[in-house]
């Protein structure tokens, strides 16, 4: 079966500074994957790498069997990728709906017109208002996105994340800096949507990695150490040693 995510034998190099070493990494079609690893590891970088938003030194690296090396962002995000960042990326003046409105106008089609009214295209108004509803933030449709609280917020990116229908969606630290009811929330929220879709997450709450993902890759200094099952992957010794230490216990 062909990978939704195939990486072969990347590197990545700023100057004379290796980042990315022989990096090599399968993603399955339908696999909720976590790439996990110590501060500096590289975890943001292969995020970078393979969305496109830095090219690599050298290597290869294939969307659903297609190469995409080389691709600009928005190129690899119309063959079906889409993804979040660490820091939260939305249009803080913007209200709620008119955030996920963007993200679905681009996704069905429309272009900037100036004689067209948005409010008169009822596909873009049912997506938006489905998205709303699935990500439980129709009640606050109204509000500036800068006003919503810090979970709130994330829980808006993944939904401007999933708007464009994508079968790849590609989530960068989506808990970090939330409590342990929050983080509960959001999790819940990303095993729905990504319900049928790869997902490929990097993580630092090893409850989140081992309680959502179907395989795990361990990155050390570029170069992925191991990858298995959360149960092979807390076995482990290189992994112990390297990173997870007693939590893999």
């Amino acid at each position: 079966m062909t990978s939704a995510i195939e990486v072969r034998a990347v590197e990545k190099h700023f100057g004379n500074v290796s980042i990315i070493k022989d990096l090599n990494l399968s993603v399955s079609k339908g696999e909720r994957h976590a790439i996990i690893g110590p501060n500096g590891a590289g975890k943001s970088t292969t995020f970078n790498l393979i969305s496109g938003y830095i090219k690599p030194s050298s290597g290869e690296i294939r969307l659903n069997g297609d190469v995409i090396s080389g691709l600009r962002p928005f190129e690899i995000n119309r063959r079906g990728l889409s993804r979040s960042f660490q820091v939260t990326n939305v249009f803080a003046r913007m209200t709620v709906w008119e955030n996920v409105r963007c993200a679905v106008l681009w996704a069905t089609g429309h272009r900037y017109a100036f004689w067209k009214n948005v409010d008169d295209l009822p596909e873009v108004r049912r997506r938006t208002a489905e998205i709303l509803d699935d990500i439980h933030l129709s009640h606050r449709r109204d509000v500036p996105a800068g006003l919503l609280t810090y979970a709130e917020q994330r829980e808006l990116e993944i939904g401007i994340t999933i708007a464009g229908g994508a079968n790849v969606i590609m989530l960068d630290e989506p808990t970090a800096g939330m409590s342990h009811a929050e983080t509960e929330r959001a999790v819940a929220l990303i095993r729905r949507l990504t319900e049928g879709r790869t997902l490929v997450i990097v993580e630092h709450d090893m409850s989140v990695v081992f309680g959502l993902a179907d395989r795990i890759s361990v990155l050390v200094y570029g170069h992925i150490i191991a990858s298995g099952t959360p149960e092979e992957i807390r076995a482990n010794p290189k992994v112990k040693e390297a990173y997870l230490g007693e939590e893999a216990h």
